[in-house]
């Protein structure tokens, strides 16, 4: 009965190492996070713009062009440091970027806007993090290629990097475009 004992915690020890194993083994990238809504249509939204803006930001500005939605906060320091890659993309490659403001207070938005600019199409402000929970968001900044038919076509949680824009992002966004 003592050996019995002494063999559960082994036998744990076993199962969660095992449970570790698999996933490193099959090659999956314990990093990523993945995403329930690839290949399926955004969730559906419709946000207050920020102050001083003429419209916000909704699903209806997904529909028809392949699109990024970033979701971003002006407390976020990784968002500042992805922010110069969105603002290329904008305005050098033409890219269409929805930004949905997360959890911030708007005039903090508005001011962080104003100091380091603003490559979005539309802003809607997400003061209750309600849409980015339909969208599954860990934490900003976070973003989504919605391709031209409204669906999710790739997630990137986490600061956007000057690889992962030439080497995944734009690839992926001119295959779309076609």
């Amino acid at each position: 009965m003592r050996r019995a004992f002494f063999l559960v915690p082994l036998a744990a020890f076993i199962a969660l190492a095992v449970w570790v194993a698999v996933p490193l083994i099959r090659g999956e990238d314990p990093q990523e996070l993945p995403s329930a809504l690839i290949d399926r249509p955004a969730p559906a939204f419709d946000l207050p713009a920020l102050p001083g803006h003429a419209a916000g930001a909704s699903s209806a500005d997904l529909g028809g062009q392949v699109t990024l939605v970033n979701f971003f906060a002006s407390w976020c320091v990784p968002c500042l440091a992805e922010h110069p890659l969105l603002t290329r993309l904008a305005r050098e490659d033409g890219i269409r970027v929805v930004g949905i403001n997360y959890k911030d207070e708007s005039a903090d938005a508005l001011a962080w806007l104003a100091q380091h600019g603003d490559p979005y199409l539309a802003i809607g402000a997400d003061r209750d993090g309600r849409v980015a929970i339909d969208w599954g968001v860990y934490g900003v900044p976070e973003t989504f290629v919605v391709d031209a038919g409204g669906r999710i076509r790739l997630r990137h949680p986490g600061p956007l990097t000057p690889d992962l824009v030439d080497d995944t992002l734009l690839p992926l966004l001119r295959e779309l475009a076609r």
